[in-house]
């Protein structure tokens, strides 16, 4: 089984790029809705989060927005959410994978958004990048509800630069020129790693 790791920061693609994979047969883990399904009514982190942060969870289950609150009141507060959410997160990814190898799936690809920032990279047999232009990036997210200039420089502040994670990069799927070209560089990537000849960059080292 071949496990990719798929990251880009907020605006490159990772999304549709996900959907690509999906639609050629990879079996996809998105961290984002691990965190949802750890949050919701009957979660695994909703009683640990109730004890650290009491006004962030109503009706039992963990509310984003009252969750922010004490988050931003307590600089040490992100730290301890971290220590309670990442174990949970790895939990739900490991029986996932678990789950596939059982399953006999052959590619997996991890949705990691912060894949570099947490470590997860030395855990998959290669890192595809989403990757676009700055001005590209910068006019879809302006687009989003809510969205100023002033709150993506501070979501860009918090993840590492574009140019370090294309230059950490096993593939890089470019987004700028569209979903055509994307989808042809993302049927390249699953041709080459199902290849039997191919091997693991990342393995090799280990």
């Amino acid at each position: 089984m071949i496990i990719l790791g798929l990251t880009g920061s907020i605006g490159m693609g990772k999304t549709t790029t996900a959907g690509f994979f999906a639609e050629m047969g990879a079996m996809i883990w998105n961290a984002d809705d691990a965190v949802h399904r750890l949050y919701d009514k009957g979660g695994a982190a909703v009683d640990m989060i109730a004890e650290a942060f009491p006004s962030a969870v109503v009706d039992g289950a963990v509310d984003r927005s009252m969750l922010a609150q004490a988050l931003g009141q307590d600089p040490e507060a992100f730290g301890t959410l971290e220590m309670i959410v990442h174990p949970l997160v790895g939990m739900d990814r490991a029986n996932t994978l678990a789950r596939a190898r059982e399953d006999g799936v052959k590619l997996v690809v991890l949705d990691i958004p912060l894949l570099f920032e947490t470590g997860g990279d030395a855990h998959v047999d290669a890192v595809v990048v989403v990757s676009a232009p700055a001005e590209v990036q910068a006019q879809r997210v302006l687009k989003r509800p809510g969205m100023t200039q002033e709150r993506l420089d501070a979501i860009l502040s918090r993840q590492i630069p574009d140019v370090e994670k294309r230059q950490r990069a096993d593939f890089i799927i470019n987004t700028g020129k569209g979903r055509a070209r994307a989808r042809r560089q993302v049927e390249a990537v699953v041709k080459t790693v199902l290849d039997p000849a191919w091997t693991s960059p990342r393995q090799m080292g280990q």
